[in-house]
């Protein structure tokens, strides 16, 4: 009766083991493994310091869209919630108004954009399609402005067409919608965090350059 059990016992462990799932390999955006590989040792070596923790890196992106439209008609909002759900891969918060302005039919706690905070994986993707596909695609671009960090060593960009990600379908989105992204760094000042992001690969326009 033993033997039978124990073998009755293998045979369900070898049910359970066929039925488990495999685990998916987890691929680590290309991106980060640039951050990893080759933007950390090169931080280390021009900021002279051999903690890693100490470096600058990048915390997280917030992408938002106002869109004042939506006073108007609320089909507009949720167009663009759709859009950037599609862009970042993450569905966003809708933002409200927190004061009320008759001129503009606005009273407080109307919706009138929406936002998202992209950290790890889903921010390094962004981030790689921000720079590889979304930003060549902008009309007569020249670089990025070397000047737009705040004093704890954010950038923030704008980008005044959304159609410039190529995952979006020009037919279904054919209102315009600009969008305004920040990098939020943990670099100790503006100068640290300018040596992060150009190691990462965001196009600065040059020194020289005639601002656009």
């Amino acid at each position: 009766m033993a033997g039978k059990k124990a073998q009755g016992d293998k045979a369900k462990a070898g049910k359970k083991e066929a039925a488990a799932p495999e685990r998916e390999a987890v691929v680590v955006p290309r991106l980060q493994e640039r951050y990893q590989q080759q933007v950390l040792p090169a931080l280390r070596e021009k900021l002279g310091r051999s903690n890693p923790m100490s470096l600058p890196r990048l915390d997280k992106i917030v992408v938002s869209m106002g869109v004042g439209a939506a006073t108007q008609d609320k089909k507009v909002l949720e167009t663009a919630v759709e859009a950037m759900t599609e862009i970042t891969g993450q569905k966003p918060i809708v933002t409200r108004a927190r004061n009320s302005v008759a001129g503009f039919r606005l009273r407080e706690g109307m919706p009138i954009g929406c936002k998202v905070t992209l950290r790890r994986r889903r921010m390094y993707e962004f981030l790689d399609r921000l720079v590889s596909l979304a930003l060549p695609r902008v009309r007569d671009f020249r670089g990025i402005s070397r000047t737009a960090f705040d004093q704890r060593g954010n950038y923030s960009l704008g980008l005044a067409e959304q159609l410039v990600f190529p995952e979006l379908n020009p037919d279904k989105y054919v209102k315009p919608q600009g969008m305004n992204i920040t990098l939020v760094t943990n670099a100790a000042n503006r100068e640290e965090a300018l040596e992060l992001l150009t190691l990462m690969g965001l196009p600065f326009r040059r020194e020289d350059s005639a601002p656009e």
